[in-house]
């Protein structure tokens, strides 16, 4: 069985393994305050082109509620769209943290920045607001969890709406090495360094092992965020371990190149399905891509491919996900697309 059904079920890029061997009985100071973490920190400094604070956290769920928890007084809550990360799938960690998700519905993964002016509008026009969970941030996704981009006009257009309003604007980057690699993306680091409060940099979902790698812009949510990483349990004593990872990863640009190799293999399938008539779920210009596919279809590929159900829109049809990875090969992408064109 080839797996295409999501794009962290492999351990990590050689490289970095090789790396974690290699410094594996060095005698480092624990907590990520080694050499290793801080080469990793000044690397993405420097892209960012900016005042940041960078902080390393093992996984996203952590990197989301640490930031949340930490941005928002108690009775704040985080605009997101109906489809976000946050939203659906963090099993209400951001809710247990005490701080509601303020749903806004998406189209293609996306929000937009009238629909934020409007909610935000509508809170305070209501004259029990103070009864109401008050909206203090925006959480987006880059890419969204539809495969979909904003573009830096859409970013800026939310930025503007965030500054009339009072709003911190944070970026969910579980797998923005996909997002920058896309043809279709004008956004780079620099940008969400200006744009955003906050983000994240993924790297579980984009060659490392675990990890991911919080960026902040904001002045205001930089003090004691180290304790705050502590207490939500996103702390590692070997934290070297991911200090290593991101340092291999921007040393020598090998972030940008396998992400840029999994947006190669998922454009060939496009090709393919779009070659053979096969309709689009979404639009997607990254790693995921959604076909949507007869019964018949998804029985014959099954028999070969893992892939996921992302809806049902029929008894006959449903739409599924396809994703790409830093570690898809070659081989098992021309395998699909000749089965693809024998559908």
């Amino acid at each position: 069985m080839i797996r295409f059904d999501n794009d962290y079920t492999e351990g990590a890029h050689r490289s970095i393994l090789q790396r974690l061997v290699e410094t594996n009985e060095e005698q480092l100071p624990g907590y990520g305050t080694d050499h290793h973490t801080t080469a990793a920190k000044e690397y993405i400094r420097k892209l960012s082109e900016n005042d940041v604070d960078v902080h390393f956290v093992s996984g996203g769920t952590q990197a989301n509620l640490t930031i949340i928890s930490s941005a928002l007084r108690p009775h704040q809550g985080v605009i997101a769209p109906s489809t976000g990360h946050i939203t659906v799938h963090e099993t209400g960690a951001i809710e247990a943290t005490g701080h509601k998700v303020l749903e806004i519905e998406a189209e293609n993964g996306k929000i937009n920045a009238g629909q934020v002016r409007e909610y935000v509008e509508n809170h305070w026009n209501d004259p029990t607001h103070e009864h109401m969970p008050q909206p203090k941030m925006v959480c987006i996704s880059q890419p969204t969890e539809s495969g979909t981009l904003y573009s830096k006009k859409e970013f800026e257009a939310i930025r503007t709406v965030c500054d009339e309003k009072n709003l911190y604007l944070m970026v969910d980057g579980a797998r923005l090495g996909y997002g920058l690699a896309s043809k279709e993306n004008d956004v780079t680091l620099r940008d969400l360094s200006n744009m955003c409060d906050v983000y994240y940099i993924g790297g579980t979902k984009v060659g490392a092992l675990f990890g991911e790698a919080i960026v902040i812009a904001h002045d205001g949510l930089k003090e004691d965020f180290r304790y705050i990483i502590k207490q939500k349990g996103g702390m590692l004593a070997k934290g070297r371990l991911l200090g290593i990872q991101f340092e291999v990863l921007f040393e020598n640009n090998l972030y940008v190149e396998v992400s840029e190799h999994a947006i190669e293999m998922a454009d060939l399938l496009n090709e393919a399905f779009r070659s053979n008539d096969i309709e689009m779920y979404f639009p997607s210009p990254t790693n995921q891509i959604f076909p949507i596919l007869t019964k018949n279809q998804m029985d014959r590929l099954s028999s070969k491919y893992a892939f996921h159900i992302w809806e049902h829109l029929d008894e006959e049809r449903k739409a599924v996900r396809f994703c790409t990875s830093w570690s898809t090969k070659t081989e098992d992408v021309a395998a699909l697309i000749k089965d693809i064109n024998h559908l």
